[in-house]
């Protein structure tokens, strides 16, 4: 996924962007898109949903996306305190919601890193039928107790992911979870996650229906293969995802050396610092591996994740 532009696709349909004034996009094929525009019609985030929701048809929303909530015009959308509790409010409306993504700003729009959260855990109570839930931006992120007995996807992408929020995540209790993915990012933009903290996800028993485990945008990224390749999770995911990170030789030999990394049905690496050598093992692996967008470290032999400002 690139973050250089909005999404044009959620939750296996096409994003539709709302227009104020006229019809809905139809809510059953469509994910309706909310965002404020330079030069649109409101100023804030509370009157475009207002409008939103006054249109006809807004009950049979299924797939909605969120996208800049402040003034458009700033490049720093202020907080998403306020946008939250509007959402939340007109939840009863909305039951047929089966998938949110909530910070749809490319990195046009705004930097990642200066994408203002807020506690978001209102979301879990307030869509039951949630299946999908992405969210973009880690700065003064809050998930809390994340609860849900429908959440099939969740999907944080941050540059910078507090361990806080890392360990919220362990601590989900979501039984039909099937797909992971958090971008843990750098720890200049306030990715100060540890190995510990991914500790109850690895440990297998957390998410008992996990197909695929994505831990991208690592700046450790190393140091993650080597408790990955050792997890007892990796014995019954499909699919495991390393990309955006600063993945290296010495990661490679630690995922190389599990005998659980060949029956997997997918690796990808891509965004990586990996030898021709190290490219090589991999290859000899017997299983799919996406190995594109090889990096080169700078004259200091320093790497960087794909994502962080």
């Amino acid at each position: 996924m690139s973050i250089e532009a909005n999404l044009w696709t959620f939750h296996g349909r096409d994003v539709v962007d709302f227009e104020p004034g006229g019809s809905l996009p139809d809510p059953t094929q469509s994910a309706i898109r909310l965002a404020l525009r330079v030069e649109g019609p409101f100023s804030t985030f509370s009157d475009l949903w207002g409008e939103f929701m006054s249109t006809e048809g807004v009950e049979n929303t299924e797939a909605l996306v969120i996208g800049i909530w402040g003034d458009p015009e700033e490049g720093m959308p202020g907080s998403s305190d306020q946008a939250v509790p509007i959402i939340v409010a007109d939840a009863d409306r909305l039951s047929r919601l089966r998938a949110l993504f909530f910070g749809d700003i490319s990195s046009e729009e705004s930097e990642i890193s200066w994408i203002e959260q807020s506690d978001v855990s209102a979301f879990w109570g307030a869509f039951p039928a949630l299946e999908e839930f992405g969210i973009r931006g880690g700065q003064s992120l809050q998930l809390g107790r994340i609860k849900h007995d429908r959440l099939r996807i969740l999907k944080v992408e941050t540059g910078g992911l507090s361990g806080a929020v890392v360990r919220e995540i362990a601590s989900a209790e979501l039984p039909e979870l099937e797909h992971l993915e958090i971008w843990l990012g750098s720890e200049g933009y306030g990715g100060d996650s540890t190995p510990a903290d991914l500790i109850p996800i690895l440990s297998g028993n957390r998410f008992p229906k996990l197909v695929t485990l994505a831990l991208r945008n690592c700046e450790w990224a190393d140091d993650l293969a080597a408790i990955v390749a050792q997890a007892p999770i990796l014995s019954r995911i499909k699919r495991l995802d390393l990309s955006l990170g600063t993945l290296g030789d010495d990661g490679v030999d630690y995922l190389v050396a599990s005998p659980a990394i060949r029956g997997l049905e997918h690796l990808n690496i891509a965004h990586h610092f990996v030898s021709e050598a190290g490219l090589t093992k991999l290859a000899a692996l017997g299983i799919p591996v996406n190995t594109d967008d090889r990096q080169k470290q700078d004259s200091d032999g320093d790497r960087y994740v794909a994502v962080a400002e």
